[in-house]
């Protein structure tokens, strides 16, 4: 029996890169994934990839950024699928410029997106968590937010939230036996990683960054998919509150 058999999974911004990744990943080990994101062209790709490799999947479109979009999301997943089990936040979205060319409307829509779209999706599956006594939440970060990274200073703010929220989350739904766990993604090759580096020498930038891993190469979405999968999984059962990067770009203790 595959280890997340008769699990339910949504993960957010799952129709194109570590999302699609993660998607795929955790109905390969067994689990029905509720497919998220605000294109839904890209979700239906998904879902139509997994169905392909005979796993199960339900394409949905919602805006995390707004509540009542995610709400919705939550009610079609649990009309379709069931209660969900584990919530991946892997939806981000970011521009590379230097923090005093930021305009403030680009400061909401990073804050929008990478900050409060995941608090709205934990408050959202919270209380069927809590009712069923467990669940697992994973939270996609990044390096950014234990290092720092030039031109991404919101960015990098938010990400470094979305730890301090997972762990607080850790340690107030401890007792409802929900883990909850922070993946910090690395450098990776993603279509957001070639969007956020367009309009500026994104070749210099991406060469930059290879040369910080010790692996020297960047990540891939399967990298990440990977860790995701092992704290969503039994053997991750006795872990909470933990930041786990992938890539080596930080050794931070």
């Amino acid at each position: 029996m595959s280890s997340l058999q008769r699990r339910i999974a949504l993960v957010t911004g799952a129709g194109s890169g570590i999302g699609r990744a993660i998607a795929s990943r955790l109905a390969h080990d067994g689990a029905r994934v509720a497919v998220v994101d605000i294109n839904m062209a890209g979700a239906q790709e998904t879902q139509q990839m997994i169905r392909n490799d005979h796993g199960d999947a339900l394409a949905v479109q919602a805006d995390i950024t707004e509540l009542d979009a995610v709400r919705n999301a939550v009610r079609q997943v649990h009309e379709a699928l069931g209660r969900i089990d584990i919530l991946v936040n892997n939806a981000g979205w970011d521009r590379v410029e230097p923090f005093t060319q930021n305009a403030p409307d680009l400061w909401d829509k990073i804050i929008n997106v990478n900050l409060k779209g995941p608090i709205y999706c934990c408050r959202a599956v919270a209380d069927d968590m809590i009712e069923a006594g467990g669940g697992k939440v994973i939270s996609i970060s990044s390096d950014a937010a234990r290092v720092g990274s030039t031109g991404e200073a919101v960015y990098a703010a938010c990400k470094g939230g979305i730890i301090a929220l997972s762990k607080t989350l850790a340690r107030e739904w401890a007792r409802h036996q929900i883990n909850v766990n922070v993946v910090c993604p690395g450098p990776t090759e993603t279509p957001l990683l070639q969007e956020v580096t367009a309009g500026v020498d994104g070749a210099k930038i991406i060469a930059a960054m290879t040369r910080s891993i010790p692996f020297r190469r960047l990540g891939t979405p399967e990298d990440i998919a990977a860790a995701v999968a092992f704290f969503a999984s039994a053997g991750a059962d006795f872990i909470t509150g933990q930041v786990l990067s992938v890539g080596g770009l930080t050794m931070a203790g």
